[in-house]
């Protein structure tokens, strides 16, 4: 079974950069889409951008489009979250997932394994 362990969390500020990881065990990430979702204070998690299995296909949520880059290196059996230009809006705890032989779903029913999650805040 698959299990995931984020890090690379942390309190940066307005236009800061971070990177998050996501080190899965278990498992071949090569045969996993990676997913990031996140979860703000009193708000519903919400899908961030996702990368499906073959590294092929990436999606972004709007809010992201352009600041954050998801990637996996599946030797290292690593997906990441780049993420730049950040706002304090931005501030959440992350969480990545994984779905095999995904193709980067923004529906969080269709990850089977996550992560315990890694905090960003962001002041302005």
């Amino acid at each position: 079974q698959v299990q995931l362990a984020e890090s690379g969390g942390g309190s940066v500020q307005t236009g800061d950069s971070l990177t998050l990881s996501c080190a899965a065990s278990g498992g071949p990430l090569g045969i996993l889409a990676v997913a990031w979702f996140r979860q703000a204070p009193g708000q519903e998690r919400e899908f961030v951008a996702g990368i499906a299995y073959t590294g092929g296909t990436r999606n972004f949520a709007d809010s992201v489009k352009g600041r954050f880059t998801i990637s996996k290196d599946d030797a290292k059996n690593t997906g990441y979250l780049q993420m730049n230009s950040l706002k304090p809006e931005d501030t959440a705890t992350y969480y990545c997932a994984a779905q095999q032989y995904g193709l980067a779903s923004p529906l969080e029913r269709a990850y089977h394994a996550w992560g315990q999650g890694t905090h960003v805040a962001v002041s302005s």
